[in-house]
């Protein structure tokens, strides 16, 4: 397993550094390494609020007319960024929700009277990055398992279907307020995506707008700088037992330079990479990786490595840049286990089957 995550990150760490210099590059800041600055102990100083809303448009896997570029030329940049100006102008259309016009419809942003306005919604701002997978070199993910694809087939909640569900447990955990996961929590979607990092002596919080995660990450004190907290924290600093599983799973850092690395293992097989943790499945024995390397003052690359054998036939790799944004403020995700909408969901299939 080990094996399979350096294979990897050796392959993707060039285009990941390259990807990395082009955000820099692209806010008219030196290329030269970045040196952040350190916590009180002596730890890279990550502390911030980092969104990712500038990522929402960049497609998770590469249009195929992109081959294995990375990055748009200016033309499609341009075009890309009309794109960006259509939307606005449909984001304000003022429409009946009951009989929506074609091209808002076609947007996917409303199925329904009850769907959010779309003005509500994020759009990110338009990138030169093609895909938000890096590695395979095409931005599209490795071919499922058989074991893998027919996981699938039981997967996404209402975002597959909208009635015909027997009990709450046929509903996604994203349907019933429960989690998004560790890479569902990460990626840019529509709104709410703010991330924020405390540091402490011997470990890292990291916390997830929607749904209200935090994750608390003890660190290997042999990369971390000594302190008397953190050298006293062996036993945590342990992966819990394989039996011990769960929807964000057991995660465990350390830095390498300045990069904070975290791995995270004993995952239920509950949430996925997508769709607000409800698509793309993976099993229980996935592993992932993460890295945060600061590329400058207000740019830390995220990267996730995916291993996961019983679901994917190789590893594959995202990486996007999330901005430091100190005004951006995280309020309470009143979203909960029991809510409305996962009652009238069951309550409308019964009433869709007397119709028949």
């Amino acid at each position: 397993m080990k094996r399979r995550l350096r294979i990897v990150s050796g392959a993707a760490m060039l285009a990941v550094v390259v990807l990395a210099s082009a955000v820099v590059s692209s806010q008219g800041q030196s290329s030269s390494p970045y040196s952040p600055p350190r916590t009180p102990w002596g730890d890279p100083d990550l502390q911030g609020t980092w969104p990712g809303t500038d990522s929402v448009g960049v497609p998770f896997e590469r249009p195929e007319r992109f081959g294995t570029r990375l990055f748009l030329t200016d033309a499609e940049l341009k075009e890309r960024e009309q794109q960006a100006a259509k939307q606005e102008e449909l984001d304000v259309l003022d429409f009946d929700l009951q009989k929506p016009p074609a091209e808002i419809v076609a947007l996917g942003d409303v199925g329904g009277v009850t769907s959010p306005p779309p003005h509500w919604l994020e759009r990110g701002v338009p990138s030169r990055q093609s895909s938000l997978i890096v590695q395979p070199t095409n931005g599209r993910m490795p071919a499922m398992t058989p074991e893998g694809a027919a996981r699938q087939k039981t997967a996404g909640g209402t975002y597959v279907k909208q009635t015909g569900f027997n009990s709450a447990s046929e509903l996604g955990p994203y349907d019933r307020c429960i989690s998004r996961g560790v890479v569902g929590s990460m990626m840019p979607v529509v709104y709410n995506n703010g991330n924020e990092i405390v540091q402490a002596p011997g470990l890292v919080a990291l916390r997830n707008e929607m749904i209200h995660e935090v994750r608390i990450i003890p660190l290997d004190p042999s990369t971390s700088s000594g302190s008397p907290r953190a050298e006293s924290r062996g036993d945590e600093r342990q992966h819990l037992p394989a039996s011990m599983k769960s929807y964000m799973g057991s995660s465990r850092g350390h830095f390498e330079g300045n990069t904070l690395v975290v791995r995270t293992t004993n995952l239920n097989g509950k949430t996925g990479m997508q769709g607000n943790g409800m698509m793309l499945i993976p099993s229980d024995s996935i592993v992932i990786e993460e890295r945060f390397t600061p590329v400058s003052v207000n740019v830390l690359q995220y990267e996730v490595t995916i291993d996961d054998p019983k679901t994917w036939t190789a590893p594959w790799k995202v990486s996007f840049p999330l901005k430091r944004d100190q005004d951006y403020q995280m309020y309470e995700y009143a979203c909960h286990e029991g809510n409305y909408a996962m009652r009238n969901t069951l309550s409308g299939s019964r009433a869709d089957e007397g119709k028949r």
